[in-house]
């Protein structure tokens, strides 16, 4: 048996290695079936948390204290991975591993030194924050959000360290830790709530969360570790391949906070509305976040080190060649995809969360804000493709006024659509934006590729 294992997996090595295209699907199936794990565990872990809060005002004030940990999450180390990895290849290609090693280090004294004094300054400013993210919270409601946020802000640090750890992993070409990593989360989430729920009440969800992110660190850092890096932060100076970074880095924090704020806009305005209505939403968006991220994360961070080193090595044939086969490849398969869970969208919703508080009213409820919400999946991920492009080529800037127009029409379609639709109306704007997202990075990456043909020309 064993035998048999080793030559399957000596046939697949060698496949893999007949180009990049092989190379790219390669790091896709594995990332996007490590990625399925990870996301039934998180679908386990809601179960257990729908059966247990349903649409309460305590899940309610869960999710809004993690709101802003979480865009905090997205934009700082989000931000540092997009402009990371195509340098730290770019120098390990040209300059060695050492080289990249000690322009990790000092970024990473950088990073962790600023997010330290974010989550400072977050802490501080809890009481002005929350009543504008929360504003059609009651004092109650709004006072269970407080004590909340404080236990979640811990996460900015471990999920952002966990982040940058996985996207170098990832650059040495490491995909199956970093993709399953976060099932630590979701399975010590389900234990502490289904053992503590009773007597700690919505808290459970927080130290589950809290839990999980640091096995998630530990796992990654280990990870690490074997491929010979070094986690200790140390300052080298800034280096030539530093300071590229960091010019990278302002323009991608300024998208990524643009980006990010479009999920604060929709779960803000989502707390004006009826009691309930953010917990629907968020239980909305469940079954289209595990296709993203299934998709969505297996694209972005297979390609992203191919894209990589084509464009270190000029290889502008090739990276079309590549972004077209991936184009019509995620569009086949996404958009049946779409459409047959528009179709089953209630009985789904149904049977992964009509149990215990959660109720069938719920259920049909649910099941229209997630047909709303599975609208955006094709568009979703051709943008996390054309994203990682752009990234790769070091247009950052232009994500940057990508991400003004997203939030612009975000702002606009969910003010307009929810007077209408209440939270359906909601989750249809937040399919909208990215179609327009979608048509707006096709236009980008190929008016980039031909001016860097034309260059070479």
């Amino acid at each position: 048996m064993s035998r048999a294992v080793r030559s399957a997996l000596g046939r697949w090595a060698t496949w893999q290695a007949g180009s990049v295209n092989r190379r790219v699907f390669a790091a896709m199936v594995t990332v996007g079936g490590f990625t399925v794990l990870a996301k039934l565990a998180a679908v386990a872990k809601e179960v257990a948390v729908a059966y247990q809060f349903g649409t309460s005002d305590e899940l309610d004030a869960f999710l809004i204290a993690f709101l802003v940990p979480q865009f905090a999450v997205n934009v700082m180390w989000g931000s540092l991975n997009g402009a990371l990895i195509p340098t730290y290849i770019q120098v390990r290609e040209q300059e060695g591993q050492g080289a990249a090693q000690r322009a990790l280090s000092s970024l990473m004294v950088l990073s962790v030194g600023f997010v330290v004094a974010l989550s400072v300054i977050l802490a501080l400013t809890a009481s002005y924050i929350l009543p504008l993210v929360a504003s059609g919270f009651a004092a109650e409601k709004l006072a269970l959000t407080h004590s909340l946020y404080y236990v979640l802000l811990s996460t900015l640090v471990l999920s952002g360290v966990a982040t940058t750890w996985g996207a170098i992993l990832n650059a040495e070409d490491r995909f199956a830790l970093t993709a399953v990593a976060p099932m630590a989360t979701s399975i010590v989430t389900v234990i502490i709530v289904g053992v503590m729920a009773k007597h700690w009440g919505i808290y459970t969800l927080a130290v589950g969360t809290v839990g999980g992110a640091l096995i998630e660190t530990g796992l990654l850092g280990w990870g690490l570790t074997r491929e010979g890096l070094s986690l200790i932060p140390k300052w080298h100076g800034m280096s030539p391949a530093a300071k590229q970074v960091v010019d990278l880095y302002r323009p991608a924090v300024a998208a990524n906070f643009l980006m990010g704020s479009t999920g604060l806009v929709s779960q803000s305005m989502a707390a004006m509305l009826g009691p309930g209505s953010v917990s629907a939403l968020a239980y909305g968006k469940k079954v289209t976040d595990l296709i993203l991220g299934v998709f969505g994360v297996s694209v972005g961070t297979a390609v992203l080190p191919h894209f990589s080193k084509m464009v270190s090595g000029e290889n502008w044939r090739g990276l079309r060649r590549t972004l077209m086969t991936y184009v019509r490849l995620l569009l086949s398969i996404t958009l049946p995809l779409m459409l047959a869970l528009i179709y089953f969208s209630d009985p789904i919703v149904k049977i992964l969360f009509q149990r215990g508080a959660f109720t069938e009213a719920n259920t049909q409820f649910v099941g229209l804000v997630q047909a709303m919400y599975l609208l955006q999946v094709p568009a979703y991920v051709l943008s996390a493709l054309l994203t990682r492009l752009i990234s790769a080529l070091k247009a950052i800037h232009l994500l940057t006024w990508g991400t003004v127009i997203n939030l612009c029409s975000t702002i606009v379609l969910t003010y307009v659509l929810m007077q209408w639709f209440q939270v359906v109306g909601i989750a249809l704007a937040t399919s909208a934006m990215f179609c327009i997202s979608c048509g707006y990075l096709l236009v980008v990456s190929f008016r980039l590729m031909s001016e860097k043909a034309g260059e070479r020309g």
